[in-house]
């Protein structure tokens, strides 16, 4: 072999070696894992469950939130269909999906998830814009994806 290829197969190797240490150092030392897989319902019961039996805007105390948003996906819809909330109010979203998988996007923010059955997503987000964000599936579910969507309104508090 030629100098040059044993120098850049040492660096090669090098690098491997040093990148997958860091990824066995983070994952198994410092225990950090993907944010998926945490909490998960049964698809068959999403209504019956808590806070899925009742979806929408709830405020909360004592939370580093002022308050949860509960979605439902369904084929071709979202529950609540419309949700108002206040400008500058920090909300924790809260989504499952009963049937297939689903995509949850609020356009113009950093809100998005893919929603899987059998699985609970959350995500927290400041909504400081006034105006209207539409929430729209970004994961294709079948025949009528293009008409799964919902709206948030983002009003001034007065």
């Amino acid at each position: 072999m030629h100098k040059y290829e044993k120098i850049w197969l040492v660096f090669g190797i090098g690098a491997l070696i040093f990148f997958l240490s860091v990824i066995g150092v983070s994952a198994f030392y410092l225990g950090n894992q993907p944010p998926s897989c945490l909490a998960t319902i049964d698809p068959d019961k999403v209504d019956q469950t808590a806070p899925f039996s009742e979806p929408g805007l709830k405020k909360v105390e004592g939370k580093d939130w002022d308050y949860e948003l509960v979605y439902v996906a369904q084929a071709f819809s979202y529950t609540p269909n419309e949700v108002e909330i206040p400008k500058g109010a920090k909300v924790k979203f809260i989504v499952t999906t009963k049937d297939v998988i689903h995509g949850f996007e609020v356009a113009g923010t950093n809100v998005n998830m893919m929603v899987e059955p059998g699985y609970i997503s959350e995500k927290v987000a400041t909504f400081d814009k006034p105006g209207e964000y539409l929430v729209l599936c970004n994961e294709y579910c079948g025949a009528g994806h293009h008409m799964m969507y919902s709206k948030i309104k983002v009003v001034d508090n007065q």
